[in-house]
Parts: structure tokens; sequence; C-alpha cells
């Protein structure tokens, strides 16, 4: 499969192709972005036009992707001319394991019916419709602009407002809407979403205003992947020790709703359909460690891992110190 990164070297940027252990330069490209508008203009495969850009230039990946390089990694994907035209959102309670998780982060008992479990029923029951017919509607929740992407390495912060925060190890799907209002999908990475599972376990409705962090996705964007079942795991380091690991699995085999599904009711809002905009969108969580009775701490380093979708994505946790800060608004009267 076709795997990019982007990378950044003090004003420079540029796009490379992974063919490990080497990056490949891609020429006259600094952005993913730029590469899937000129692909879709020219209506050709943007496969095609990647091994058409590669160039003789390359780089040794492991000092790039252990921050020994004077090249960085940037998140394989962003806006190259406004961030706040990227949105950044998700669909939950799309994965087989995910409900189970979600009642022992609320305390329900297999006998409660919470809305949560309605709506995952609902998936079940109709989140795969035969082609060509809607199915039924996933959850859906607003992460923010494409200011909240956070590189590979770089920190996931608790704000001072926070209750929490934890890993939510997922695969992100990424889109350009062309010029005639079409969402086009350029590939799919891995990412961690993380959320604030304190405050939501306080009530479901939470659910939104913990969702509104910093995420990340990474180091790889894969073009065109397979996504029937894809094996992967999640871990958590402390220390420089293993801390915790699961085995997660994702992909439609293992969902309760269709890829097809999910994308139709995130795009058939006509504002997520606007010509130039970016999107990232998560597709949804298989285990969580807060599931299994986790709290992360400051310098925990989260793991996520999914076969065929390149090097593992690994963030460190940030607590900002400090305490919650008013935010006052003023009358312009």
């Amino acid at each position: 499969m076709t795997r990019l990164v982007q990378i950044q070297r003090g004003s420079e940027r540029r796009v490379a192709l992974v063919e490990e252990p080497r990056l490949r330069l891609l020429a006259g490209i600094s952005s993913v972005h730029e590469l899937a508008y000129e692909a879709a203009a020219a209506g050709t495969p943007l496969t095609e036009l990647v091994a058409r850009r590669a160039g003789r230039d390359s780089l040794d990946y492991d000092p790039v992707y252990q921050g020994g390089s004077e090249w960085r990694l940037l998140p394989p994907i962003g806006h190259f001319t406004d961030s706040a035209r990227c949105l950044v959102s998700g669909t939950g309670l799309t994965h087989l394991g995910s409900a189970k998780n979600r009642a022992a982060m609320h305390g329900a008992s297999d006998a409660d019916m919470t809305d949560s479990m309605r709506m995952f029923r609902w998936g079940v029951e109709g989140g795969r419709p035969a082609p060509g017919q809607v199915g039924a509607a996933p959850e859906w929740f607003y992460k923010g602009s494409g200011g909240i992407l956070r590189a590979p390495n770089e920190t996931l912060d608790v704000p001072p407002y926070a209750e929490d925060g934890g890993e939510e190890a997922e695969i992100a799907g990424v889109y350009i809407i062309d010029r005639e209002g079409r969402p086009l999908r350029i590939g799919m990475a891995m990412g961690n979403e993380f959320s604030d599972h304190k405050f939501e376990r306080r009530n479901y409705l939470n659910l939104a205003g913990s969702k509104i962090r910093t995420c990340s996705i990474g180091p790889e964007l894969v073009i065109d992947p397979s996504f029937a079942s894809v094996s992967g795991s999640v871990s958590i380091e402390r220390g420089g020790k293993a801390l915790w690991e699961q085995p997660i699995q994702s992909g439609e085999a293992e969902m309760c709703h269709s890829l097809a599904n999910i994308e139709h009711h995130h795009f058939k809002f006509e504002t997520h359909r606007r010509p130039g905009d970016l999107h990232v969108h998560y597709y949804g969580a298989h285990s969580l460690s807060f599931g299994a009775g986790l709290q992360l701490a400051d310098g925990d380093v989260m793991i996520v891992s999914y076969a065929g979708f390149g090097r593992p994505l690994r963030n460190p946790l940030r607590i900002v110190p400090g305490p919650a800060a008013l935010v006052a608004v003023r009358s312009m009267g």
C-alpha cells in the first residue's frame, strides 16, 4: 500500500513516500492536501500521481521517526492554507467492543438500557444497509478545527478545566471536498482520538464537551488501505516501561456500521460538503484503558498500532498545570 508522511525542516515542508527504511521525497509538493487536489483536478488516481512525483532524494526514516533528525514529522494531513477549514469529527458506538466499554464507563449493568446502549443496538440492527440504501445514523461528535491535530511524538494535553484525559485508539478517514462539492477519500491513518472520560462518565450528555480536546493521527497516511478487518494493539508506557496493553480490532467486519453508512451520515449535511474543505473523521474505538480501570498520569506515553498502517503512533500525555481560569466575556455595548 502507498503510505505518505509530511515532514518539516525550519520553514520547509515536504511530502515523502514511505519505502522502509527510507522516505522518498516527492518533487514539487509541500502538502498531501495540495497533492490530493492536484489529483482530483486532473482526474488522476492519487497513487499514480505519487509515483510520478517520487524523486531521487530520500531520507533515513529512523532518525525522523525518533526525533533525532533536523526533519520532524507533522500530522500526515493538514489544510495547506487555513487550518480552520479542516473539520475534525468522529463516530462513536461503531465497534462491537465499544458498547461494553461505554457501559463500563457509565457503570451500567446488562439489565440497564441506557440511551448509549439503545443507539448501539440501532447500529447493530440497521447500521449495515444494503448497497444504495440509507441505514441507521451513528453517534456523531465534533472535536474541533484542524488546529487541534497533533503530530506523532507531540503531547496530547489535559487542560486545567478537564477532569481527565485518555487514549482512544482508532483509524481515521481523511477526505477533501472537490470543486463540485463531492467528498473524496484520500486515505486513512491511525489515530488517538483522546477524550475526557471522567467528564463524560458523569453524564452521557457531557460527551460533546469531553471530545473537544487535542488529538493525533499518523505518522503515516495510507492511500486506499484494506479496511475489512484490521488487527492492532493499544498500550501505555509509564517511566519507560510497559504499563498496560490490549489487542484491538477495527475494520468493517468488526463494526456494526458499514464505512459507507458512516460516510453518508457525515457528508449528508450540506455544510460538510463545502468545496475546498478538508475532513478528518475518526471511525470509533474498540477498547480503552479507561474502560479497564486505568487512569493516565502526566508523562504517560500512549501508543497505537494497526497492521498495515505503518509505524506506531506515539504521543505523551501532558497535564497542563494551574487552576481552571474563568473566561469572562465583555459586552461591546
